[in-house]
């Protein structure tokens, strides 16, 4: 039996903790531990002091240095369960049965809250405490579909989630950080241009929207939309250009039941889902309602949060491996006992960093807990430590695989020094280990995989890349333009018209833009978007080969979005490609970037308005690449408003004033009657 000076201690450090480990999700982007983790730390806490203060804030205090917001409307966390019973539950006894209810996604991403005034975005911020956050309105403004003004002048706080598509995870960062929830939350906010992801790379989704009452308003402002229902809040973002969460609205009888069978069907699709989710939100539709049922100082009693169960599991560490990457980051592997992961055989774990076997005090030998989280690659989350056979086969769960065999003697685990690839010596680069030796073997085949991937070559995939190299067919990029046909046929399983097929294939890609040809080159942190920007400030791959020469990085920061250590890593990277560099101009032609200062709608200016069929800044580029600019504003001024479906107010303002007036569709034509077609990637309608 415990004193009440142990139970005040064991408070005190629950309490403790939770802040700690707050302020690692919500303001460091770095949690240490699981969010089941986080959840029990809470839930203890609640069972020994249910009303603690700790226990009423959301999230943690910004960081100290960085610029506060006060919420207008707080930002209040959610009430969670686990449990079919927990669902009907808070249908039956904590909503009173309400009579409608509506469901959305709970995206694992980076809570924003954004400020419109008079229909402007003049404020974005982070979640921090929840009635407090950080100023981050510089980097929101560079998300894609965050648009910079809506289609009415309200007064609007917008609520939603920023977080990276999951297949843009795998391409670019899954070789430097452990899941794109973090990626997100650094990325929106970082302060210089030298942070692993790039507020670019986001989406933003909106769940919620709260109108200021008249006190508040900006005297200019509209008068709010009349609604009685969230699903209708939902329908008004559409409307205004801002993408909601997709929702499902749920009425009628049995409706706990319904929900259950909701959670259910979603478990089942999340691995085929775009983006990183951990559960669904349940909320009362009727916003009247809403109001009758109220709120803790936590988390409003009309609302819950279903959690999906953790698809974890217990192995045993049996080895580990270190393998090289495209950039030349080396890192380690986890091989485990197989095991059954939410489905699927685990044999092979991601460790991402030195810093993580670190973190998790691991050693061969240690019975090890890891989770599976949708399409995302599984990890150890957590190490148990030596244990016998008896004590892992109580530990494993009902659907998972139990061990066999012998547990292997409680070793540490070797740090690589030298590239398991090339032998060359490896250096500490933060948190990775790195190869910098430019002919590593490693290094080769992921950048000729990255090349073709780039230049969308067809046919010629990862499996074709090894079985070159493993002939001694190719060893640099610039050799795949050298193969001939007789080479491709004499290979095993190869065939006359495969040969011909990727010949043809390969021959089709020594045409380019300069933007194009510095993506391919794979060099970190050069993605599409900004060696579009360096290409169209060099516009020649001359003159850029003679800035390389004379080693000026600094001059490139001239150019938006480039900052000194990606100025310095472009250089770098050229440098350390020359002689590929002139071995391909050999065999490729290079066109010079076009710069977008005359062409088709030179001294045009366009305001774009409605919902879309390609993202809004997709089709901004393409007007100013063809020499038209972009407004926000339909005036006098205006040549063109371009609509899509669900247009506001512009759209009558521009009738009135004579405006010409082009749907989507007449866009396209105008693109394509003067060969600006937008291709097929730029037509992309993100999947919800």
């Amino acid at each position: 039996m415990s004193t009440i000076d142990e139970d005040d201690g064991l408070i005190e450090e629950l309490a403790q903790k939770i802040a700690y480990h707050s302020d690692l999700y919500y303001n460091q982007a770095a949690p240490e531990i699981s969010d089941a983790q986080f959840d029990s730390l809470f839930e203890k806490l609640k069972a020994l002091a249910p009303e603690h203060p700790q226990l009423s804030k959301v999230g943690s205090d910004p960081d100290p240095g960085s610029v506060k917001v006060k919420h207008l409307f707080p930002m209040k966390s959610l009430d969670k369960a686990v449990t079919a019973e927990e669902i009907i539950h808070y249908c039956e006894v904590t909503t009173e049965g309400g009579e409608r209810y509506i469901a959305q996604p709970k995206f694992d991403g980076s809570a924003l809250s954004l400020e419109y005034r008079c229909g402007r975005l003049v404020r974005a911020a982070t979640r921090g405490s929840g009635t407090r956050g950080e100023d981050v309105t510089r980097n929101a403004r560079l998300i894609a579909n965050i648009p910079e003004t809506l289609g009415t002048k309200v007064d609007v706080h917008i609520r939603g989630e920023v977080m990276m598509s999951l297949d843009l995870f795998e391409q670019k960062y899954s070789e430097v950080s452990p899941n794109p929830r973090n990626l997100a939350a650094g990325a929106l906010r970082q302060k210089h241009e030298d942070g692993k992801a790039h507020a670019s790379d986001l989406i933003f989704r909106a769940y919620d929207a709260k109108f200021p009452d008249a006190k508040t308003r900006h005297p200019e402002s509209e008068e709010p939309p009349l609604v009685e229902c969230d699903s209708e809040i939902l329908e008004w973002l559409e409307k205004v250009g801002v993408e909601p969460a997709p929702w499902m609205v749920f009425q009628g009888e049995n409706l706990g039941a319904a929900l259950v069978t909701h959670t259910q069907e979603w478990a089942e699709k999340r691995s085929e889902f775009g983006f990183e989710i951990d559960g669904l939100v349940f909320k009362l539709d009727h916003l009247s309602r809403r109001e009758l049922i109220g709120s803790t100082a936590h988390h409003p009693r009309w609302a819950i949060a279903w959690k999906f169960p953790p698809e974890e599991a217990f192995s045993v560490l049996l080895a580990v491996d270190w393998q090289t990457g495209r950039t030349g980051v080396v890192t380690p592997v986890a091989r485990i006992a197989p095991q059954k992961v939410g489905g699927v055989t685990v044999e092979n774990v991601t460790l991402h960093n030195i810093r993580e076997i670190e973190r998790l005090n691991l050693s061969i030998g240690d019975v090890v807990k890891i989770v599976r989280r949708g399409d995302v690659i599984p990890k150890i989350i957590e190490s148990l430590g030596k244990a016998s056979i008896t004590d892992l086969q109580g530990r494993v769960h009902a659907d998972t695989t139990p061990f066999k065999g012998e547990l292997p003697a409680p070793t540490p685990i070797p740090i690589a020094n030298t590239c398991p690839s090339c032998q060359s010596d490896l250096i500490l680069d933060g948190a990775f280990l790195r190869c910098n030796y430019v002919d590593c073997d490693a290094k080769i085949s992921r950048a000729l995989i990255y090349w073709c991937r780039a230049l969308e070559m067809d046919g010629v995939g990862e499996k074709l890349i090894e079985l070159l190299l493993e002939n001694n067919l190719i060893t640099s990029i610039a050799d795949l333009y050298r193969l001939q046909h007789h080479q491709i046929v004499a290979l095993e399983r190869m065939g006359e018209k495969s040969a011909t097929n990727i010949i043809a294939e390969i021959h089709s890609s020594r045409e380019m833009s300069l933007s194009q040809f510095l993506h391919a080159l794979g060099m970190p942190r050069i993605g599409p978007e900004v060696a579009t920007a360096i290409a169209q400030y060099f516009v020649s791959l001359d003159a850029l080969l003679m800035w390389a020469d004379k080693g000026e990085a600094e001059s490139l920061t001239t150019v938006d979005g480039i900052g000194d250590k990606v100025a310095e890593i472009f250089l770098q990277g050229v440098i350390e490609r020359n002689s590929l560099i002139a071995d391909l101009i050999s065999y490729l032609f290079i066109s010079a970037e076009e710069v977008s200062s005359i062409g088709r709608f030179s001294g045009k200016t366009f305001c774009i308005t409605g919902s879309l069929s390609q993202p809004r800044k997709r089709i901004q580029e393409r007007i100013t690449k063809a020499g038209g600019k972009i407004v926000s504003s339909v005036g006098p001024n205006l040549d063109i408003l371009v609509v899509g479906e669900k247009v506001g107010s512009k759209l009558a303002k521009a009738e009135s004033l004579g405006i010409e007036v082009w749907s989507e569709e007449q866009l396209d034509l105008k693109f394509n009657s003067d060969g600006l077609t937008i291709p097929d990637s730029a037509k992309t309608i993100f999947d919800y």
